[in-house]
């Protein structure tokens, strides 16, 4: 059976010395679990491996089971294959190429983004910062870092798509991840 490239997003975790799981560990428990070609990227909670399953919901089920099992806490996560993360780097509508990876996030849905509950949001009272929607993402170009945006905060507290897990990650980030899982 072909294998495919996914990547696993964690939410959540090694943040300020808690909910710690070391990446060796995760990189053997995902070994453990019998997927191929496991790496992790960065210390928060991105690792690529593939598999031969194809259903993204299922192996995020699997994969947060195990990490209950493993460090006795729930982890919120997406798993996503090349091509999804390849084309929403490609859609994105800022210029990446001259922003600094800080400047520009995407924060990844399990749905879609819920229009109707940004609808009413004075977009234009934030800028320069500013946000996009696209397929289960959005974009957004914050020019002073994400720890300074308000839209940031505003956003959060929005709830784009109620109930869904969401996990930001900035553009350097975002690159990566489409070349740790391209083929």
């Amino acid at each position: 059976m072909e294998t495919k490239a996914y990547a696993a997003l964690l939410r959540g975790i090694n943040v300020g010395g808690h909910r710690k799981v070391p990446m060796a560990e995760l990189r053997a428990l995902l070994t453990g679990l019998g997927l191929g070609g496991v790496r992790t990227h960065l210390q928060s909670g991105n690792a690529v491996f593939t598999a031969a399953e194809e259903d993204e919901e299922a192996l995020a089920a699997r994969l947060g089971r195990a990490l209950e099992e493993r460090f006795g806490f729930g982890v919120e996560l997406l798993v996503r294959d090349h091509a999804y993360l390849s084309a929403v780097a490609d859609a994105c509508p800022f210029p990446a190429a001259s922003l600094e990876g800080r400047q520009l996030h995407v924060t990844y849905f399990s749905e879609p983004v819920a229009l109707a509950n940004l609808a009413s949001l004075d977009a234009a009272a934030y800028l320069p910062e500013e946000f996009r929607v696209g397929d289960r993402a959005l974009y957004l170009h914050v020019p002073d870092g994400l720890g300074r945006s308000r839209l940031a905060d505003v956003l959060a507290k929005r709830a784009p798509a109620p109930g869904a897990v969401a996990t930001t990650r900035n553009w350097n980030t975002v690159v990566r991840l489409v070349e740790l899982t391209a083929p």
